[in-house]
């Protein structure tokens, strides 16, 4: 399902300038989703009560309220009465509302935050909201996809050099995307560092970890996968300064001894 702007002027997405709203949203936004037994399509989760959230975000119930009523407002999440198998009133509950985000910004940095945002919380053909993570590795593959072609489709690093040119391609596509690098390796090369300086995002990052640092190790793996290496695991250390974090990609692909990787045997050789 295509996502549509539900109030103007970005005033939905403004209201994300809280870390309570944003938390708020984030929660619900990574409910867990069920399968129909009979059609196996996804099933959404029907969403928290206010109290509930408050218990989980340790804030007063009042307090929720007030921030679930202005979400609900700017059509970013939705209300609705549950009825209890046993007796008493219908429970209100609040959910992720489909088709919530529209276009908001003005630079490089924040049109892919945008659009990172509207891939974790959107719906599309039935599919449940991603995670942060899960967006960032989708956006980060296609845009490879999209506009790196030449770079997909190689085969897998066999030594510590092809894998660390590896890495330059992903710093590159970093630093177009508003990112500042820097990158050592450690483990026999095996295991590259990457520092990211003055994160594009480091406005809602300070206020929401979580999110922007699940992007983040989903961004990187998105990119290295389309780059031939499907075998990283991606780590992320967050605020190591004010305004640094540190990655740690990780091949578990076994590399090839050198004398195999560019020459066959000669003659007279004994193996």
């Amino acid at each position: 399902m295509a996502l549509t702007a539900s109030t103007s002027s970005g005033a939905g997405t403004d209201l994300l300038g809280s870390p309570v709203r944003r938390t708020i949203v984030d929660t619900l936004a990574n409910l867990p989703t069920s399968l129909d037994p009979a059609t196996g399509a996804v099933i959404p989760h029907p969403g928290m009560r206010a109290q509930d959230l408050a218990n989980r975000l340790g804030l007063h119930v009042t307090t929720v309220r007030f921030h679930l009523d202005q979400l609900v407002a700017a059509g970013l999440l939705r209300s609705h009465f549950q009825r209890r198998k046993e007796a008493g009133r219908p429970r209100k509950l609040y959910a992720i509302e489909q088709g919530s985000f529209g276009t908001v910004t003005s630079d490089q940095s924040y049109r892919m935050l945008s659009e990172l945002l509207v891939q974790t919380l959107g719906f599309r053909d039935g599919e449940a909201p991603r995670t942060p993570e899960e967006a960032g590795l989708r956006w980060g593959r296609r845009h490879v996809e999209d506009g790196h072609a030449g770079l997909v489709g190689q085969r897998t690093a066999r030594s510590p050099g092809q894998w660390l040119g590896k890495i330059g391609q992903m710093v590159d596509l970093l630093r177009e995307w508003g990112y500042s690098p820097e990158v050592s390796t450690t483990n026999d090369g095996r295991t590259a560092r990457v520092a990211l300086h003055d994160c594009p995002f480091m406005p809602l990052a300070k206020d929401n970890t979580a999110v922007v640092c699940g992007i983040h190790r989903g961004l990187m793996r998105g990119v290295m996968e389309a780059l031939g290496e499907e075998s990283t695991e991606v780590g992320l250390t967050p605020f190591v300064a004010p305004s640094l974090c540190i990655a740690a990609l990780t091949t578990t692909t076994s590399f090839e001894q050198p004398a195999s990787l560019n020459h066959p045997p000669r003659q007279g050789d004994h193996s």
